[in-house]
């Protein structure tokens, strides 16, 4: 998979992709995936699985670079996550936060 980051047109039309760097590098701040009733910042797969656990999911399918969950009640939504969790995007911390609505939600963090 490719690094993150935006792509930006130049002036001379050209569009570029600026690479995303950590927010500790940079200095620029990013986005952290909050669970709520704990109010508990999840660092790795591990933590959020768990309490995506105890809110009715569970493993659907995985590979070595994808885990994907389903609802034990056999609702038809499915989160797909990074294995890698340095790779957990904020795109990711939407999808969870949209299927579990006031469970979760997505901070900036400096």
């Amino acid at each position: 998979m490719a690094a993150g980051g935006v792509w930006v047109f130049r002036k001379d039309g050209v569009m570029e992709l600026e690479r995303q760097e950590s927010s500790s590098a940079s200095g620029r701040s990013g986005k952290a995936l909050v669970y709520v009733p704990a109010n508990e910042t999840m660092r790795s797969l591990e933590a959020l699985e768990r309490r995506l656990g105890s809110l009715g999911w569970e493993r659907y399918y995985e590979n070595r670079d994808l885990v994907q969950l389903h609802r034990r009640d056999g609702g038809v939504d499915l989160i797909a996550l990074p294995r890698d969790f340095a790779r957990f995007r904020s795109t990711h911390m939407y999808d969870v936060v949209v299927k579990n609505r006031h469970h979760f939600k997505v901070v900036d963090i400096v």
